[in-house]
């Protein structure tokens, strides 16, 4: 059976905007964050696509990832994810290879098959173009194909871009990508910090239908986890509740921007929407040390999980690096 401390570790940043702050003041702050986890001997450093919200700064993931990466030395940076429909591979590849090439060894791939928007926000982002969640097999076999060494009949080729072979990541919160991962024998990250009700099952599917290829000789699971790791549980109960009014506003679509901590949510939301909230973040890791680090050995024992990247999503910056650096100190033993 596999140990906590044997299994990688890594952030996923959603770039929070505050709502007494700015994107300015987030992105630096992200900059702040994936310097900090370096030196706390994190795996790699991810940033997602999203757009048309208030209170995520990541929309324009492959230039926030230059300058991530320009400002760390030997975390992997790398985007968790960027959603392919919104794009053409050609481009995605022309800015994966130009970041590969300024960091060699140092970038990843993640891609999605959502959009990461409502769809209005989604056909503003594609205008002629009638990109489809349908198209995602072809687009990524496409991409690989860009990013892998030119072939003597290759008219189309990504420069910067090809022979670079970006390791390329599939991500899902539903049962699609899980298969489609292990068919093509690619590392597959599963979005359980916001999906946990089909974790175990994708897991399943992605292990049951994977096959050896050239990138990996075994499956090579990571689970996204939410995280408030504070020095106390009551400290971090408190934390917490910057998330649990986050998703909140999600589900009513509100503004997203977040909210200091409060003292209790009663009177915040009604009865189903509080079991909405806590069904969303089912996964959550909140407490002190001992408290996560019992919860995480669990999951270790269930999932049997490679790889955990964790997403804190805390009012206060030095509160999030805080969070942070317990939890290395939990994974290390």
């Amino acid at each position: 059976m596999k140990q906590l401390s044997e299994v990688k570790f890594s952030t996923l940043d959603l770039v929070p905007v505050r709502e007494d702050g700015n994107a300015a003041r987030s992105l630096r702050n992200s900059l702040d964050l994936a310097q900090h986890v370096e030196k706390f001997g994190y795996t790699r450093f991810w940033v997602a696509e999203h757009h048309n919200m208030d209170g995520i700064a990541s929309s324009a993931t492959a230039v926030l990832l230059s300058y991530l990466a320009g400002g760390t030395s030997t975390i992997r940076v790398g985007s968790g994810g960027v959603m392919l429909p919104n794009h053409a591979p050609l481009i995605i590849a022309e800015q994966f290879g130009t970041l590969e090439s300024l960091y060699p060894g140092r970038i990843d791939l993640g891609l999605g098959r959502a959009p990461g928007s409502d769809q209005m926000t989604a056909r503003a982002l594609r205008r002629e173009r009638s990109g489809s969640a349908d198209d995602f097999p072809e687009d990524v076999a496409e991409l690989m194909r860009y990013l892998g060494p030119r072939t003597p009949d290759q008219r189309i080729i990504a420069m910067p871009g090809t022979g670079t072979n970006v390791p390329v990541w599939l991500l899902g919160s539903s049962l699609f990508s899980a298969q489609l991962a292990g068919e093509r024998g690619l590392p597959y990250a599963f979005a359980s910090h916001f999906a946990p009700r089909y974790m175990h099952e994708a897991i399943r599917i992605y292990r049951n239908h994977f096959k050896p290829s050239a990138v990996l000789d075994k499956p090579y699971v990571m689970l996204g986890v939410p995280l408030v790791a504070a020095d106390t549980d009551e400290q971090a109960d408190y934390l917490a509740t910057s998330v649990y009014q986050r998703i909140l506003a999600l589900m009513r679509g509100q503004s997203l921007v977040q909210r200091p901590p409060v003292e209790t949510m009663n009177g915040l939301w009604l009865p189903h929407e509080k079991e909405a909230v806590g069904d969303f973040l089912g996964l959550a890791m909140v407490g002190g040390p001992q408290k996560i680090r019992a919860r995480l050995e669990v999951l270790i024992e269930q999932t049997q999980a490679d790889e955990l990247i964790f997403t804190s999503d805390l009012y206060e910056h030095a509160d999030r690096l805080r969070s942070y650096e317990l939890l290395a100190q939990v994974m290390k033993g």
